[in-house]
């Protein structure tokens, strides 16, 4: 009879059935074969407190009353025998001592003895094996018998159960931080969003992680992530937060009734934000957060995506900050990612190519030089400026690959160019934030160029003011000046956009500034644009620089700036962005017109200036 309960039960293990319905069918089983007995087993939780597990003929009061009950010596038959690993037998429960405290519980239900047994998992006690007795007596020897094999079949079900568990528990387990990690998290937020509760999410990415990898290794990296993990938990509920991967961490709120998401937030970041030492380097960490409130019931699919929006958005505009989710938030946000998406799909099927606008001569017309400008043709064969996908150039992986695409395509038109005997003078190169901050800029424009045989006496670096006037970490200067070093000449475009550049123009010199066509545009009509213009010509000639005036449309604006000393321009009245075989048409017709050592002359006192397009 015993063997056959046995091979049942091992069956039952052996396919999976949860744990609590293979001991509820043992105790059953169990029960029939001694009907006088009623069946009990109790595991242990981590705090060493009895939790009922089976006991099907059980009285329910009887089992909650003793749930959470700490063990120890003399508590019970059930709390003592798991205290002290050794089976004890109660034949009367009214009079022993153990039950003093715990009697009147039993005996209400007619439990008049109890024989409790410890299982052992590993020699470690995890539970009571107990019988109930309905008159006060001891066990027989078959009950013995049935006991001994119960407890072991229950501590093999105990212990398949514990390796399931610590699978599952590594499945869903960050290996650094001991975080529960993403499919967690996509399980915990589908069961919060099910709780009837207002609830929230926190999404957040630890601060130039990266930088601290490339300068200090990944081992200080891996502590910072850990030190972040650790500092987190401090603040949230256990099991609330999540590590997504790299950098990025998750906090559920579980009710917003408790907890003020802003509030919270200032408390992570404030906590961050103290020094700590990572791999023996004293490192000023910070995070950045985005949030979103999600009502009850709310799918949580949009709450994540909003959470996402945000911190986003404080990514790009308060980094080291918390931006919770509004309405309309996302709207800018979307239209970037299918800016993103379109750009993506463009360099992977190669529809980015390079437009050239030529530099004149303002006075002649002459050729000078050109501008490469970004193009992407659309999928219906519509080419489309910079300016219609500007918003995927936010994000430094998108920019990156057009620069790199950029680089390509020029270095490989200007080969042809030479090739052709065509005078192209300089070409100018229109680099983003990210390739400066990126670092090696100036190797990888002069390997593109270089490996065609393409001298960078040819090549133009452009930079935007907001990018120069940024000059984070010295990453800026340092980089201009070994463009500069390299022969490249520079050029600062939109001058006079930003603030404060004439300060920057005496610790990082340029070549050429390229005045922003606003100050063009408006100085017919506006007599403070001109004076602008008149003052910036004075000034870049005072510092032996080139000038180059942007967005020049029609002859009147020309006219005023051949007035007032501008000797280059670019613009619609001249010529819009050119594809390579026009630009190749413009170069022969007007070959000659570019002096020998692709110089611009210009006046500046008495200086001979180099300039370029």
């Amino acid at each position: 009879m015993l063997l056959k309960l046995q091979n049942i039960i091992l069956e039952k293990i052996a396919t999976g059935l949860p744990l609590a319905e293979t001991v509820d069918f043992l105790c059953r089983e169990a029960e029939k074969t001694a009907p006088d007995i009623v069946c009990s087993v109790l595991l242990l939780d981590e705090e060493n407190r009895i939790r009922h597990l089976a006991g099907p003929s059980l009285p329910k009061a009887y089992a909650a009353a003793i749930d959470g009950v700490s063990i120890g010596a003399g508590i019970g038959s059930c709390g003592s025998a798991a205290y002290t690993g050794k089976p004890v037998v109660v034949e009367d429960i009214e009079t022993h001592p153990y039950w003093q405290d715990f009697k009147h519980l039993a005996l209400v239900h007619g439990l008049m003895a109890c024989w409790s047994t410890p299982m052992l998992v590993s020699g470690e006690v995890v539970g009571t094996f107990a019988f109930y007795y309905r008159t006060p007596r001891g066990p027989s020897a078959l009950e013995r018998d049935l006991v001994a094999a119960c407890v072991h079949l229950c501590a093999i079900a105990i212990e398949r159960d514990r390796r399931i568990a610590e699978r599952r528990r590594l499945g869903e387990t960050d290996a650094l931080t001991q975080l529960p990690n993403r499919a967690r998290f996509n399980d915990v937020v589908q069961i919060q969003a099910g709780s009837g509760r207002q609830w929230g999410l926190l999404l957040t990415d630890v601060d130039n992680l990266k930088m601290v990898n490339d300068t200090f290794g990944h081992q200080a990296g891996d502590d910072l992530i850990r030190m972040v993990a650790r500092r987190l938990t401090e603040h949230v509920e256990p099991g609330m937060a999540f590590r997504l991967g790299g950098d990025e961490f998750a906090i559920i709120i579980p009710c917003l009734e408790d907890l003020d998401p802003k509030t919270l937030a200032a408390d992570l970041l404030a906590s961050i934000k103290m020094p700590c030492e990572c791999d023996g380097h004293l490192l000023y960490p910070s995070i950045t957060i985005g949030g979103a409130r999600a009502a009850a019931g709310e799918n949580p699919g949009p709450v994540r995506q909003n959470a996402d929006y945000a911190l986003y958005h404080a990514k790009e505009r308060a980094r080291g900050r918390y931006i919770e989710y509004v309405p309309g938030l996302g709207t800018a946000i979307v239209k970037r990612f299918r800016a993103i998406h379109d750009v993506d799909d463009a360099l992977r099927e190669q529809r980015i190519d390079a437009y050239y606008q030529p530099l004149v001569e303002i006075a002649t017309g002459r050729l000078m030089g050109f501008e490469a400008l970004c193009r992407m043709r659309m999928p219906d064969g519509e080419v489309v400026a910079a300016g219609h996908f500007q918003e995927a150039m936010k994000d430094a992986h998108v920019a990156l690959e057009l620069t790199d695409c950029m680089l390509e395509k020029t270095a490989a038109d200007c080969r042809r160019w030479i090739d052709a005997g065509l005078n192209f003078g300089r070409v100018g190169i229109n680099l983003s934030a990210a390739d400066f901050y990126r670092g090696g800029l100036t190797e990888r424009i002069a390997k593109a160029f270089e490996r065609l045989g393409v001298p960078l006496s040819a090549v133009v670096a452009e930079v935007t003011e907001s990018v120069y006037l940024g000059q984070r970490d010295q990453m800026v200067a340092t980089e201009i000046q070994a463009m500069r070093a390299a022969g490249m000449k520079v050029a600062l475009d939109d001058f006079g956009t930003g603030f404060a550049s004439l300060t920057h123009l005496l610790t990082v010199p340029v070549d050429i500034i390229k005045i922003d066509k606003c100050f063009v545009h408006r100085m017919v009509h506006d007599r403070a644009g001109g004076v602008i213009i008149k003052g910036l010509l004075d000034i870049a000639h005072g510092l032996g620089m080139g000038v180059v005036a942007e967005g020049i449309e029609d002859s009147e604006q020309a006219a005023r700036l051949t007035a007032m000393g501008c000797k280059s321009g670019q613009g619609y009245l001249y010529a819009k962005a050119l594809d390579r075989t026009a630009a190749s048409s413009l170069m022969r017709a007007g070959r000659g017109y570019i002096t020998e050592d692709h110089a611009l002359l210009a006046e500046a006192g008495n200086d001979r200036l180099n300039l370029a397009g």
